[in-house]
This record gives C-alpha cells, sequence and structure tokens, in this order.
C-alpha cells in the first residue's frame, strides 16, 4: 500500500511548484480588450502571501473555517493556499447556487471568515453574520474599501507571517455534496489525501508537463476539478484559462487555445451533436467528404488496435486530417491533444469519433470521498466505455453481498489514502459508508474485466424494482437518451410499477430546425402540441434502446416538459445531476398519469 511521499501537504505542494516555475504563467485571465492576461507562479505567490498575512491579522489559525462563494478565478486559489498556509480549512460555495444551501453550509462547518465574488451576493448573505456566531467577517473581491480583498492583501503585506506547516492527516477542505438525495454532507479532505491523489493521477500521464495549457469549465468547488485541474496543474506546472460562462466555450477555446482539457461528456456530446448537426445541414458533397474521412480514421484506428498499419491508409488518413479534421480541431482552438473526463462514462461512438480526429478522451471515476480519483485511463492502459484500472496504493474490491444473487457486479469497496476523514458533524453517516476495516461503500455498481479495467453498472441508491420484480437503473438508460440531439434532459421512473415510463425535455434548439424542414411552427408550446413532432422522439428513445437494453428497461410511455431541469428550480445539482427524489415530487402528477 502507499506510504505518503514529500510534500504531502497543499503549503509545501505549492511552494514546490512556485520555486520551480516562478516565471511560468500559471492563469490567463480575460481583460476588457479582448486578450489574456499572464498571472505567473511567482505572482501569484506573492498574492498568497499577502492574503496569509491578512488572515493573521484576523486572527485566522489552525482549524478555522475560510469560506469562498466565487466562480474559478485566480483570488479562488490565492485564499485556498493562503488558508492552507494558516492549518486552516477552506470551505468552496458555487457562485449559482441557493440562499439556503450557502446559509447552511456556513453554519455547519462554522465558517469564520468569507468571501464573496460580487457587492450582488454580498447583499444575499450580509445579514448571515447576525444569525451565525461564527462568522466574523465577510469580504468582497476586488477594491471595496475597507472589507475588500485588495484590503486584506494590503494588511499581510503590512505584517507578513511565514506559512504554518500542515500535517499530512490535517483538514484542508470541506468539499460539500450536491445533496441528491438530501442535505449536502461536508466531505473532510486531508491534505495527505489530496497530494497523494493528485499525485498518483499525474504518474500515469506523462504528457502532462509545464507546457500544457487547460481551460477552467468545471467549479474547483467540486473535488473533481479540484484535483484533477488546478491542484494537478501546478503540480506539473501548466497554465490554466477560464470560460467565462457556457455560452462563450467556442469563443474562449480559440482565445485561450487549450492543449487538453478535464471536463464531462456532456462538453463533448454537445460539441459532437453540433459538428454532425452542421455536417448534416451543409449535405452534398461536404456530408461525404465528412463520411469519408471518419470511416479512414476509424479504420486507420482499428488496424492500430491490431498493431498493424497500411501505407495506403496512412496516405488517406493524412489527407483527410489535413482537409477535414484539422478544421474540427480548429473550433476547438487547435492544439486540443486529450483530454479526461468523469461523472459519467464518454458514449462509445462519440469517445471513437474524438479518438478518429486526434483527440483521445480518457474516463476516469471517483467521488468526492475518495478525492476524487479512483480508476483512470491513460494512452498505456485504455477501454472505451472502461473507467480504467485502479490508481497505485489503492485496493479496489466488488462487494457483491448486497446483490442479486445472479448479479455478475456488485458494490464498487475503495480502501486507500484517498478516503476521505469523514462527513463534518455526521457521525451516523459517516459509519454507514466508512467500514470498519477503511473501506469506503461508494454507493456504485461495478465489475472488473479479465484486464483489470472497471466498468460501472449503475447506482445502487437509485436501482429500484419493476412490479415484474425487474432491477432497473434509471441513470443508465437516461444517460443514454440524453445522447439523442433531439433531447436536452429525461427522468426515467418506475419503482414498484408494472412498466417504465420517461419525462422527456426536448432540446428546442434542435427542434426549431426540425420544425423548419418539415414546414410548422417552431415555437417550444406548438412543438410540444405537435403529435408528430413528439411521436418522433419517442420512436428515437426507443430504437435507440433497443440496441442495448432489455424490452422491461425500455419507458412505454413519455411525457414532453417544457422547462428543462436546472439548479435554479432545484431539479440539478451544481455538478448537473439529477435530483431525483424531488424530480419526483414536483412531477408526481404527470408521472402518475401515465399509468391511468
Amino acid at each position: 500500500m502507499w506510504t505518503y511521499e514529500k510534500p504531502d501537504n497543499l503549503v509545501e505542494w505549492w511552494g514546490e511548484s512556485e520555486k520551480k516555475f516562478r516565471d511560468n504563467v500559471l492563469f490567463w485571465v480575460h481583460n476588457d480588450q479582448g486578450a489574456l492576461d499572464a498571472l505567473s507562479y511567482g505572482e501569484i505567490g506573492r498574492r498568497i502571501d499577502n492574503v496569509r498575512g491578512g488572515l493573521a491579522q484576523l486572527d485566522i489559525g489552525a482549524g478555522d473555517a475560510v469560506g469562498i462563494i466565487s466562480g474559478n478565478r485566480p483570488e479562488w486559489a490565492v485564499l485556498a493556499f493562503a488558508t492552507y498556509g494558516r492549518n486552516a480549512r477552506y470551505i468552496p460555495m458555487y457562485e449559482k447556487e441557493l440562499i439556503g444551501t450557502w446559509k447552511y453550509i456556513v453554519k455547519d462547518s462554522s465558517i469564520k471568515f468569507l468571501l464573496v465574488s460580487s457587492p450582488e451576493i454580498y447583499e444575499k448573505v450580509k445579514d448571515f453574520q447576525e444569525e451565525i456566531s461564527t462568522l466574523e467577517k465577510i469580504y468582497i473581491m476586488g477594491d471595496q474599501g475597507e472589507k475588500s480583498l485588495a484590503a486584506l492583501e494590503k494588511a499581510g503585506a503590512d505584517n507578513p507571517v511565514e506559512p504554518i506547516i500542515p500535517h499530512h492527516d490535517d483538514i484542508a477542505v470541506l468539499i460539500y455534496t450536491s445533496g441528491t438525495t438530501g442535505a449536502p454532507k461536508g466531505v473532510l479532505l486531508s491534505h495527505g489525501n489530496i497530494t497523494y491523489c493528485v499525485r498518483a493521477g499525474n504518474r500515469i500521464y506523462p504528457e502532462l508537463t509545464e507546457k500544457q495549457v487547460g481551460l477552467s469549465m468545471l467549479p474547483w468547488a467540486h473535488s473533481y476539478a479540484f484535483s484533477g485541474e488546478l491542484n494537478n496543474w501546478i503540480h506539473f506546472g501548466g497554465s490554466l484559462g477560464f470560460m467565462r460562462d457556457v455560452t462563450t466555450l467556442g469563443e474562449d477555446l480559440q482565445r485561450v487555445k487549450p492543449t487538453y482539457l478535464v471536463a464531462v461528456p456532456r462538453v463533448f456530446n454537445k460539441i459532437y451533436d453540433g459538428i454532425q448537426a452542421k455536417m448534416s445541414e451543409a449535405g452534398g458533397m461536404k456530408k461525404k467528404l465528412f463520411d469519408k474521412a471518419c470511416r479512414i480514421a476509424r479504420q486507420k484506428n482499428e488496424l492500430a488496435q491490431q498493431g498493424k498499419s497500411s501505407a495506403i491508409v496512412n496516405v488517406q488518413h493524412a489527407l483527410m486530417d489535413k482537409m477535414v479534421f484539422s478544421k474540427v480541431r480548429e473550433a476547438m482552438g487547435g492544439r486540443v491533444t486529450g483530454a479526461l473526463t468523469a461523472s459519467a462514462a464518454m458514449n462509445k461512438e462519440i469517445a471513437l469519433f474524438f479518438l478518429d480526429i486526434g483527440i483521445p478522451i480518457y474516463d476516469c471515476y471517483g467521488l468526492t470521498e475518495t478525492a476524487p480519483a479512483v480508476t483512470m485511463n491513460c494512452s498505456n492502459a485504455w477501454r472505451i466505455g472502461s473507467v480504467g484500472k485502479v490508481l497505485e496504493g489503492q485496493k479496489v474490491v466488488i462487494d457483491q453481498s448486497i446483490v442479486e444473487e445472479d448479479a455478475s457486479d456488485g458494490e464498487i469497496v475503495v480502501y486507500g489514502p484517498n478516503v476521505m476523514k469523514g462527513y463534518h458533524n455526521k457521525p451516523e453517516e459517516t459509519a454507514e459508508v466508512i467500514m470498519p476495516d477503511g473501506g469506503f461503500r461508494t454507493g456504485d455498481r461495478g465489475l472488473f474485466d479479465e484486464y483489470g479495467f472497471l466498468w460501472i453498472t449503475g447506482r445502487i441508491k437509485e436501482q429500484y424494482k419493476l412490479s415484474n420484480g425487474k432491477y432497473v437503473f434509471p441513470a443508465v438508460l437516461e444517460e443514454e437518451i440524453k445522447l439523442l440531439p433531439q433531447v436536452a434532459n429525461v427522468t426515467i421512473y418506475g419503482d414498484g410499477k408494472p412498466y417504465n415510463v420517461c419525462l422527456v425535455v426536448p432540446d428546442f434548439e434542435t427542434a426549431a430546425r426540425w420544425a423548419e424542414k418539415n414546414d410548422v411552427s417552431g415555437n417550444p408550446d406548438d412543438l410540444l402540441a405537435n403529435r408528430e413532432f413528439t411521436e418522433m422522439i419517442e420512436n428515437e428513445i426507443t430504437q435507440l434502446l433497443r440496441k442495448n437494453f432489455r424490452g422491461y428497461e425500455i419507458p412505454k410511455r413519455f411525457f414532453f416538459l417544457r422547462e428543462d431541469f436546472s439548479v435554479e428550480n432545484g431539479t440539478l445539482t451544481q455538478t448537473m445531476k439529477l435530483k431525483r427524489k424531488e424530480v419526483v415530487r414536483q412531477f408526481r402528477n404527470e408521472l402518475e398519469s401515465m399509468y391511468g
């Protein structure tokens, strides 16, 4: 098993990188002129030192809690590493969040100092100080007077302090789970949890060096981007630009020109859908050329997997790559050579497409409670559809004692130095998932193949039985359905019922193209009332699922919704996971109507 290596804490971890990469660019920041400003490791290091001194002036010390409500930006990282240097705990929260959730987290984690990203957020939380006894100060980023981050930095510059070096078992962060099944739980992650996890993952990716540029898309308030992107990039000396908003992704890719991405499958699904839609609309020779390029690329990769090659295929591929695929890559900035993805397995066809155009996407698996990486694919060990092999230093056991007798899979149980210290203030919930021997019960079902790759088969807490006794794993069906360009979101339901039914949110942008082609109104309300349109989607879903699922799993009835699931209406978590219980609560009548 793993023994902790130095540096085993995030203070010395940062110090080592700052010394080694002092003049390298760490962050590329958008300015008002439409260009990027560079911030070096050395510049960020000076700000960390200043903020650490400022925190000391506010009497922030060992074990205290420092909170932030902000999206990804340099100040997020500055406050994080300054906090670690006081041996305090860092509690990140999402900007787009319910006020009640902020309040719950601030109170539950006993935050002493809170930094918010804007005056608008400050107005929403300023009364927390009167209601939460531990909360002493709320500051705002930017130049906002005496209660600003600028003022905190100045106080620290005038009163510098050396960093406190934490032990690897000291808590570095509380990352609150998204609360798909109840109130958020604060996951206690130690300095050792995080430094182990990043180092173990980085070892199987020798291509990640100080020359890599990333585009930060996923919130650092979630463990995946926190470890896999921010701390990982700092470890190998790379630089990060920022996506300003989902709507500016295409422009941000062009401006930052990343070389490697950390993302979720949905990002690539949308890119793939866009490419396919554009080619279908173009039609004619352009579509034929694109299809030919895809066939040749697939042939080349299939030969490579067999250890073979063909001179003719190689020449054809080089020509098609220059004429077709280079333009696809250019739309992503022109420099992307690979990507990590997690939260759900990539669709095989889409993963193969990106491999064919020269952008391999490696599926990984983990949870907030495992800091998060457990298994990872990489260029030297990769099976599309799996989530990779177990990282060095961990052990994963498949527990079949809690599943049906004839099952070939079981619950995934993780052992290793990445397993959390527990849930903050929740000893009973901690005891439910951490076994006496230290194993963490993930709640996920999976199995290993003969080559040691892990395959995810379902989620234990979300599985249910139909009235005929057959088990259904709704999330697996939902992920498959959401690959259809006509579908924005979907929920499968059927617990204790004779058959599955389905709530469908159409993708109204794609639907508008269908409406134009069929000479009907593209207004969303008109489309939902158009039986030809809804039957088309129902048939697409049914035909798609018949390829990989049993008859009893395929929904028999459908109900179409006008409003998408979202964080704002309480049906999605910040990481776009479905809050199933909330969806069922909000749409109980619609679901039950399909059994009439």
